[in-house]
């Protein structure tokens, strides 16, 4: 469970460290929903390439392992999300829940999708 944790804390400092490259270069020259669609896409890639060095260093046994620590780890990032944006961030509840609103043009669904599903696509490729 340790592991887990860890690679999730690692996903964590990789996101935060997106959200500042998008905050500090590029979003400043474009327009806002552009700019997160963009940093949905990095960080895809970003998380991706994560899951997959944790994958390498500590193999899952089965991908219903596989499946459960993704769903786990998805878990977790929504908590955090909700918890510490809305009680630290003093973000509104409606403002939190708008950035799931994949008609509005907001990706923030398919990080969450990625994190939760990668883990299982991974093992599965590399079977």
């Amino acid at each position: 469970m340790a592991r887990y944790l860890a690679a999730w804390f690692a996903m964590l400092l990789v996101s935060v460290l997106n959200g500042m490259l998008r905050d500090f270069t590029y979003g400043r020259h474009m327009p806002e929903l552009l700019a997160h669609q963009l940093s949905t896409l990095i960080g895809i890639v970003l998380l991706g390439a994560v899951i997959r060095l944790y994958m390498r260093r500590w193999p899952f046994a089965s991908a219903r392992q596989a499946l459960s620590v993704g769903l786990f780890w998805m878990a977790l990032t929504v908590a955090f999300e909700f918890l510490f944006f809305h009680y630290v961030g003093g973000l509104s509840w409606a403002a939190l829940l708008a950035n799931y609103d994949l008609s509005a043009g907001r990706l923030w669904p398919l990080i969450l999708l990625w994190v939760a599903f990668a883990p299982y696509l991974f093992y599965r490729l590399r079977r």
